[in-house]
């Protein structure tokens, strides 16, 4: 069997996009190390360790998460682990300064048992409660960085791994008005190549080429990412659909995520 072609193409997106901050980062913590070598004055590391992390609290974003659906869904976060939440829910969980390439989307059908340990239909992120890492396609998803290039948050909402429960992403703070949403009946509508029980698939994970994944970072959209921009114009359909889907908002702000607004 071939290998896999399939790379998240917003993963490489996003990489690309918080490189030079990255950099600095690394550039800063390799001085503060050299530093405390040479300073006699054992308490230098602790003192910048303490430094850095207050710095980091003071951007931190918090997210409120919401279900709104007339059905249970299992909220579930990268970084973030994941709840069960029952119609008009709510969870909130924050994220520090400099964390990029989060997301945040609903699981459906779900069945854990009391060590949290089980499945779902849709957005299973490898059979557990609280998630360590990404949900398996198809899932709506609210993917964020927080505190990059010039002090900005990048926002946007994502249907390039596919579509599971409509959602509202935006912000929670008054500094900031952007408003994202995805509440289109893809899930009734879903092209027959891409339909899954409970959900509508992207086609990179279906189909996995370089046609629809874009991993050589040289794509355009096709029929099948016209579907889902036809219908949610402000979510990503595709991986370079920056200029119509990638929003800012100023460090500092508070989000909310609902599940069926």
């Amino acid at each position: 069997m071939a290998p896999s072609l399939y790379i998240n193409p917003r993963q490489l997106q996003l990489q690309s996009t918080i490189k030079p901050i990255l950099l600095r980062h690394i550039q800063f913590s390799q001085l503060l190390c050299i530093s405390s070598t040479m300073n006699p004055f054992k308490t230098l590391p602790t003192l910048s360790f303490l430094f850095l992390t207050l710095l980091g609290l003071a951007h931190a974003a918090t997210f409120d998460i919401r279900n709104n659906c007339p059905y249970t869904v299992w909220a579930a976060a990268s970084p973030g682990g994941g709840k069960r939440l029952d119609q008009g829910q709510t969870w909130q969980i924050s994220a520090a300064s400099g964390t990029t390439q989060a997301r945040i989307w609903a699981r459906t059908k779900c069945n854990f048992d009391a060590s949290g340990k089980g499945s779902c239909e849709t957005g299973d992120c490898g059979g557990v409660l609280e998630c360590k890492g990404y949900g398996k396609a198809p899932n709506t998803l609210a993917e964020y960085s927080i505190d990059q290039y010039e002090h900005q948050d990048f926002i946007d909402i994502s249907n390039i791994d596919g579509f599971n429960v409509p959602m509202e992403f935006s912000s929670n703070s008054p500094g900031c008005t952007r408003v994202i949403k995805c509440t289109a009946d893809i899930v009734g509508q879903c092209p027959n190549e891409l339909k899954v029980p409970g959900g509508c698939n992207g086609p990179c994970p279906v189909f996995n080429t370089e046609e629809h994944c874009c991993n050589s970072g040289n794509c355009g959209p096709t029929n099948f990412s016209r579907f889902f921009k036809e219908r949610c114009p402000d979510a990503y359909s595709y991986p370079k659909d920056d200029p119509t889907s990638l929003f800012t908002c100023a460090t500092g702000t508070n989000y909310k995520v609902i599940f069926c607004p």
